[in-house]
C-alpha cells in the first residue's frame, strides 16, 4: 500500500461542472448556460461528442416514434446543424454519422455559447461531505488540480463521478454479465448501389453461417449489426462483439481493444466474399474508443423499468418520452444467447406514436444532494438502459439534467429543491417534447 498525500490548487469555480462531452454532456453543458449560470465542461478525450465521433459509432438511432420528435428541443438543434453541414446520410431507417462534421457542430455549439471546457481533462476522484460533492480532482498534462461547483452533472456515461461520490449503482444482469462492446471502424471502397440492389433481393447477412462452417469468422456471433452508409463510399462499421467486456476496468478495456483489432480483418474476409458491393472494401480507421454499450446503472430516486416500457408508462415530473427499443447484445457468442436477444428486440417495441415517460427522479442518485446524473448511467433496469443509452435517448437525460442544475444553484444546490413544474416549463421553452405536461 502506498499513502500519498498532497494540496491542490482549486483552479476552477463554476456554478454548474459538466464531466463527460459526450452527448449527454454537450446538451447539459448548453442548457445549464441557457438558464444564466456558469458552466465549465471536462473531457477525458480529445474531442466531444463520446461514442458518435471518438468512438465511430456510424448512426444516430431513431429521433422520433415515428410520429412525434422525441429527442427535441437541443437535440433538434443538433440533427438539424449536422444536416445542414452535410453531415447526416439517411440509410434504412436511422441517419448515418460523418463524425468530423459532428464534432465540429459540437465544438462550435459549446464555443458559441462560450462555455470553456477542455480536452485531455480526466476525473480521477471527488470530495464528499455529508452528501455533497465540494470539488472534482482532475488530472490534465499540467498535473492534478481541482475544480468546485455548486452543482455536479455526470455525463461520463459510466457514472463515475456518482460512484467516486458513493451513489449505489448496479452493473450486468444478476450474474455480472454485460453486453459486449464493439470497437467502432470506417471503411472505404464500398459500393452502395451493389449493396443496396443486394439486400433489396434478399441477400444481406443470410450467408453468415457458411462463413463460420469455412472458418473465415472464427468466433460463432450470429449478432453482425452491420455497416452504414456514411459518404459517397465510405461506410461505418457496428462489426464484432467483445464478449465479456467491463467498461469499468482498463485491463478489461485493453484486451477487449487487442482482440477487436485482431478480429476485424476476419469481417474484412467475410464482406469480400459473401456480400456484394463490398469486394474492395479496405479498412481506413478503427474508434479510438471502445464502443461500451452497459456499464454502472446508478440508483436513482426512481428505477426506470421494462414494466415502464410495456405500459408507456406516464409520470408526474416527466422530463421527456423514449421509444427506443430494448436493445440488449447477446453476452454471449451462442445461438441461445442470440435468440433471447431476438425475442427481445422484436417483442419489446412499440408502434408508432408509442412512448415511454423518463421521470425526473431517474437522475438524482441516491445519497447526493448536488449531483444529477445523464446519459447511460441513469438510473435503470438492464432492459431500460438497453433503451434508453442511445444518443436521442441521451440528448433527452442531458438537456433535463442541464436545466435542473441551473435551477439547483439557488436553492442550495439542492437537485431535489426545485419545482418540478417549473423545470417541465423550462423544458418546453426549450422545445422539449413534454405532452402530459400541462404547464
Amino acid at each position: 500500500m502506498v499513502m500519498y498525500q498532497r494540496k491542490l490548487d482549486v483552479r476552477y469555480h463554476t456554478d454548474v461542472l459538466i464531466a463527460g462531452g459526450g452527448p449527454a454532456g454537450v446538451v447539459a453543458a448548453l442548457a445549464a448556460a441557457r438558464q444564466g449560470k456558469s458552466v465549465r465542461l471536462i473531457e477525458a478525450h480529445s474531442c466531444l461528442g463520446g461514442m458518435g465521433t471518438a468512438g465511430l459509432v456510424p448512426a444516430f438511432m431513431d429521433f422520433t416514434d415515428g410520429v412525434n420528435f422525441l429527442a427535441d428541443g437541443i437535440g433538434r438543434e443538433i440533427l438539424d446543424a449536422v444536416r445542414a453541414a452535410d453531415g447526416a446520410i439517411p440509410f434504412r431507417r436511422s441517419i448515418g454519422i460523418r463524425t468530423e462534421v459532428l464534432k465540429r457542430v459540437y465544438d462550435r455549439l459549446l464555443e458559441d455559447a462560450g462555455i470553456p471546457f477542455t480536452f485531455h481533462t480526466q476525473l480521477v476522484d471527488v470530495i464528499v461531505h455529508e452528501g455533497r460533492v465540494d470539488a472534482a480532482i482532475c488530472a490534465g498534462k499540467t498535473g492534478l488540480f481541482a475544480i468546485r461547483a455548486a452543482v455536479f452533472v455526470d455525463c461520463t456515461g459510466d457514472g463515475d463521478v456518482a460512484a467516486l461520490a458513493g451513489a449505489p449503482y448496479e452493473k450486468g444482469d444478476p450474474d455480472g454479465n454485460m453486453q459486449p462492446g464493439t470497437l467502432c471502424s470506417l471503411w472505404s471502397g464500398i459500393d452502395w448501389e451493389e449493396v443496396e440492389k443486394s439486400e433489396s433481393a434478399g441477400m444481406g447477412n443470410d450467408r453468415i453461417t457458411e462463413a463460420f462452417e469455412d472458418g473465415v469468422l472464427t468466433v460463432e456471433d450470429l449478432h453482425l449489426v452491420g455497416i452504414w452508409r456514411v459518404g459517397a463510399t465510405l461506410g461505418g462499421g457496428n462489426i464484432g462483439h467483445t464478449f465479456g467486456l467491463d467498461g469499468t476496468d482498463e485491463e478489461s478495456l485493453t484486451e477487449a481493444y487487442l482482440w477487436a483489432r485482431k478480429t476485424l480483418p476476419q469481417y474484412e474476409r467475410y464482406y469480400k466474399a459473401y456480400r456484394k458491393g463490398f469486394e474492395d472494401m479496405e479498412l481506413a480507421a478503427t474508434g479510438s474508443l471502445m464502443g461500451v454499450r452497459e456499464s454502472r446503472r446508478i440508483v436513482g430516486d426512481y428505477i426506470l423499468n421494462v414494466d415502464d416500457f410495456r405500459e408507456r408508462a406516464v409520470f408526474d415530473d416527466e422530463i421527456g418520452r423514449f421509444s427506443y427499443p430494448v436493445d440488449l447484445h447477446p453476452a454471449r457468442p451462442d445461438q441461445g444467447a442470440y435468440e433471447e436477444y431476438r425475442g427481445k428486440w422484436v417483442n419489446l417495441r412499440h408502434e408508432d406514436g408509442e412512448s415511454y415517460g423518463i421521470p425526473y427522479r431517474v437522475l438524482t442518485p441516491k445519497g447526493l444532494k448536488n449531483v444529477l446524473v445523464a446519459g447511460r448511467c441513469v438510473s435503470t433496469d438492464r432492459s431500460m438502459q438497453g433503451s434508453i443509452r442511445v444518443t436521442p435517448g441521451c440528448y433527452i437525460t442531458g438537456q433535463a439534467a442541464g436545466v435542473a442544475a441551473a435551477m439547483s444553484v439557488p436553492v442550495g444546490a439542492n437537485t431535489r429543491g426545485i419545482d418540478i413544474r417549473e423545470l417541465q416549463a423550462r423544458l418546453k421553452g426549450l422545445g422539449a417534447y413534454l405532452p402530459n405536461c400541462h404547464v
